[in-house]
């Protein structure tokens, strides 16, 4: 999916940077620098059970296939005022192993009225989470039978209806629906687990003017009695359930073409506007994995289409992309956020997750590392090598090295829930396991490794091994340890490198420690890079292989070199310590082959704090040929923070790339210097990207007073296509902790809900308690908040929730524990639960020891629950017994 909208260049549909919709909900807010990170896919949450677990064994694995699932057709019907769907849901397939006495099939509260079958059906039963079969007799092993269910459900997962009346822009009517990892059960029974595979129809009955899009080829769309139509989708290749999708509504279409697939685009009208800039690079993604992949388009068409309130950043449905509408961007954006990295992200998929598919979620990242990773190959090709590299650079970065002390192997078996497997492991850490083969083996050897291992696994799933073996057979190299080390155990190698001249010898003396804690959770690695001496301006390169805690290596050479690199190529992911002298920084940063070196040398000037490393890292700033440099010069100009170098990012603000100025304005809100504090004041004046402006509004919140507040206000009021500005404005009232701004966030949050980012609205109310701790402001503040709990939009009413959290007013307690109860919504009552601990931990409220009793009885209390309800059943079921 689809952490998964980037900004410069690229990152995660599904983890990708800036925060997931929950964390910024959460109060996570990023500041301005963040504004080109997306989540792709799922950084994020799935289904809420353990699936495949018991007490006595905790590890998680694919369960047993009673059947093998031949086909699934639904005909449902859509209610967009009642939001409810009812049709029939018809499967067919043949038993496996053993003759099939009852079928149970996965279904969440589904209502179902009537079971028929191509055998005899005795009878059936449901409860929360299944539909049970028994049939008169037992079907052979091998042959074939069908059931056809005809049921009704009124989901809270799995299946979404956004409307006018639920305050979206009137014309903008659609449904969507959402599977992975386990959400199709709630809106029709199946076998829902990603080791079966069949093929698919829908048939949808909506409004006449409505457009519906699903899998695979449109067979007819015929008119019905009344203002209906039918709608027929049939997806003719095998795929995993929760592949199955939907979209309908008011849409306006997007056209393209490659080859002979053809390329789909819809939006809702109040978007459509810039839908062009979302898809115009589709094409040109597909004919690159093509070329790339050595595998055609798997699918009979591609579109794709946004979905208002959408979890992530999108999902990979077969032949059916669905997007976050925040893909979607303005032309005055510029390049500051593209949603390249995204189409690209979600296309990979296409071919890693759909025409092959995990097994099970221990293997997650064969279809997410694989998808992050194609998203960068992409990213080089359309703009060069340097941007792959910086993309790998920001990822070990940002995403893996801050989560070092996580030692939980890639291939991973003991977590709850799927949605713990959707974390940096499986997408930057999988992508950086592909970068190193690939750069172990060779790009040639790799890409014929690939297709292999695409072709032998076809519409089917895959483990981990059968990658493995595929590279093995045509390389000829073991490679046991290398998948043992990265992928089947945990951590990552930390290397402190040192080098010395030993002039009367004229030899490099290089020593490598391997200085991470190994045991059983992490390994001592094995790894094979190279040293790069730049003599006289030559390169002269040393193959080094390193397996031990130390290594010394010593190189002979011409002369002492100007330039010494580790690693320079850039294709081990390992968090290294070399420190370098200043004129080897100065010289690393002036060599224009080696993007990664100059930035690195970005890095160690920033340790200092002399005039000559401001002078460098100005130049490199307003002069270097690469965007990624520029801008890491503008961070380190920051880490200096002395009066020149704050002066040297308020005189660099003139750069032709957004990328660069926005993180320029970043870095100066960060400087806390009255230089700095004008400049902002100036950038919000003048500035016409919206991006850059929120970015400086941000900075902002680091200076109170009344320019500050009046750009806040000026800001709420403030009209563009995505209202960046509302957004930055929300949050840099929190900040600013200016009680007066609390009437404006209400309004405006009020009176531009339709138009809003629920992220935004996330955040504003997030604010909103901030501001209002006290007297009136409090109570007001706790009845516009209290007034979202019942809201029809559950991201709405999980962002009160949280709220009510951080303000604190002794009255939520009772709202939240009611909304905490309610299993139906996990993420509305994951908020709730999110937002008592807040009040838990209110020591003025309540002591450790009240703390811990107020969690006990809430434990004890769903406990209860439970306990009544198995009581009811098993009474029930003693009575019919009888």
């Amino acid at each position: 999916m689809n952490c998964h909208v980037q900004v410069h260049s690229r990152r995660f549909e599904k983890f990708i940077a800036a925060l997931t919709f929950a964390a910024v909900a959460a109060g996570l807010s990023s500041r301005a620098g963040a504004a080109g990170h997306e989540h792709v896919c799922r950084y994020c949450q799935g289904d809420g059970e353990s699936l495949g677990a018991n007490q006595s064994n905790p590890r998680q694995y694919a369960p047993v296939r009673q059947v093998d699932l031949l086909h699934i057709k639904l005909d449902v019907t859509p209610d967009f005022k009642k939001h409810t769907v009812s049709g029939t849901a018809t499967l067919r397939f043949k038993p496996l192993g053993e003759p099939l006495g009852s079928l149970r099939l996965d279904g969440i509260d589904l209502d179902v009225r009537e079971v028929k079958g191509s055998h005899a059906v005795r009878d059936f039963s449901t409860d929360d989470q299944s539909v049970t079969i028994v049939f008169e007799k037992a079907i052979a092993v091998g042959e074939e039978g069908s059931v056809e269910i005809a049921y009704s459900a009124a989901p809270v997962q799995g299946f979404f209806f956004r409307t006018a009346e639920m305050g979206l822009p009137a014309g903008d009517d659609h449904c969507w629906t959402q599977g992975e990892p386990h959400e199709a059960r709630h809106w029709f029974p199946s076998f829902d687990y990603p080791n079966e595979r069949a093929s698919s129809e829908i048939v949808l009955h909506v409004p006449r003017a409505m457009t519906v899009v699903s899998n695979g080829r449109l067979v007819e769309e015929k008119d019905e009695q009344g203002d209906l139509k039918a709608v027929h989708w049939l997806q003719e290749k095998p795929h995993a359930n929760y592949l199955i999708c939907v979209v309908a509504g008011y849409l306006k279409k997007l056209e393209g073409q490659h080859g002979d697939t053809p390329l789909g685009f819809y939006t809702q009208p109040s978007k459509a506007r810039y839908a062009a800039n979302a898809f115009d690079e589709t094409a040109e993604i597909m004919a690159f994995f093509e070329e790339e992949i050595g595998v055609p388009f798997p699918w009979e068409k591609y579109d794709q289409a946004t979905c208002a309130d959408y979890h992530w950043g999108g999902m990979e449905n077969t032949t059916l992309t669905t997007l976050t509408q925040r893909t979607i961007l303005a032309d005055e954006v510029e390049n500051v956020r593209s949603s390249r990295s995204l189409n690209a992200h979600e296309m990979a998929h296409q071919w890693f997750g759909d025409y092959v598919t995990c097994k099970d979620w221990s293997h997650l990242w064969l279809n997410e590392g694989f998808a992050t990773y194609y998203a960068l190959l992409y990213e080089g090709r359309k703009l060069g090598r340097d941007d792959l590299l910086y993309g790998l650079y920001l990822d070990a970065r940002e995403e893996i090295f801050p989560a070092q002390k996580d030692h939980r192997p890639i291939v991973y078996k003991l977590y709850k829930e799927p949605r713990e497997q959707f974390d940096f492991r499986n997408y930057p850490k999988g992508s950086w396991v592909l970068h190193m083969l690939r750069s172990l083996v060779g790009e040639d050897l790799y890409r014929e490794a690939i297709r292999t291992y695409l072709k032998q696994h076809a519409l089917g799933d895959v483990v981990t091994d059968d990658l493995r073996q595929a590279l093995e057979e045509l390389s000829g190299r073991p490679l046991d340890r290398f998948f043992d080390q990265w992928v089947y155990h945990g951590g990552l190698p930390e290397l402190k490198v040192s080098y010395k001249w030993l002039a009367e010898e004229k030899i490099a003396h290089v020593a490598v420690e391997q200085t991470q804690e190994t045991g059983e959770e992490v390994l001592m690695f094995a790894l094979e890079t190279k040293l790069r001496f730049i003599v006289d301006g030559k390169a002269v390169d040393e193959p080094i292989k390193i397996d031990g805690r130390r290594h010394d290596f010593y190189v002979k050479l011409p002369a002492e070199p100007e330039i010494v690199r580790f690693d320079p190529e850039y294709t081990l992911l390992a968090r290294v310590t070399f420190d370098l002298a200043d004129e080897q920084l100065a010289a690393q940063l002036k060599n224009k082959d080696d993007a990664i070196g100059r930035i690195l040398a970005c890095e160690g000037l920033a340790k200092q704090s002399s005039a000559k490393s401001v002078e460098l890292l100005k130049q490199a700033l307003n002069a270097d040929p690469f965007w990624g440099v520029r801008v890491e010069a503008a961070a380190a100009l920051r880490k200096i923070r002395t009066s020149e170098s704050i002066a040297a990012l308020a005189e660099s603000t003139d750069q032709q790339d957004a990328r660069v100025r926005n993180r320029v304005v970043a870095e100066i809100g960060d400087s806390y210097d009255e230089t700095a504090r004008k400049k902002l004041l100036a950038v919000v004046d003048a500035e016409q990207n919206p991006m850059i402006a929120a970015t400086a509004i941000r900075g902002l919140a680091n200076y109170r007073g009344k320019a500050t507040s009046e750009a806040v206000r000026k800001a709420l009021k403030s009209e563009t296509f995505n209202n960046e500005p509302v957004g930055a404005a929300f949050s840099a009232g929190g900040e600013l902790n200016d009680g007066s701004l609390a009437p404006a966030v209400i309004e405006t949050i009020k009176s531009r809900e339709a138009e809003l980012d629920p992220r935004d609205v996330a955040v504003g109310m997030s604010s909103l308690a901030k501001v209002s701790q006290k007297g009136k402001r409090r109570q007001a503040a706790f009845e516009f908040l209290a007034g979202y709990l019942n809201h029809p939009r559950h991201t709405l009413c999980a962002s009160a929730a949280r709220a009510l959290g951080e303000l604190k007013h002794p009255e939520a307690r009772k709202l939240l524990e009611a909304l905490a109860g309610d299993e139906r919504n996990e993420a509305v009552a994951a908020a709730a639960k999110g937002a008592l601990e807040s009040l838990d931990k209110e020591t003025q409220l309540a002591p450790a020891e009240v703390t811990r009793l107020r969690s006990e009885v809430r434990e004890l209390r769903e406990a209860q629950e439970k306990l009544e309800k198995s009581l009811e059943e098993l009474k029930g079921k003693a009575k019919a017994a009888k």
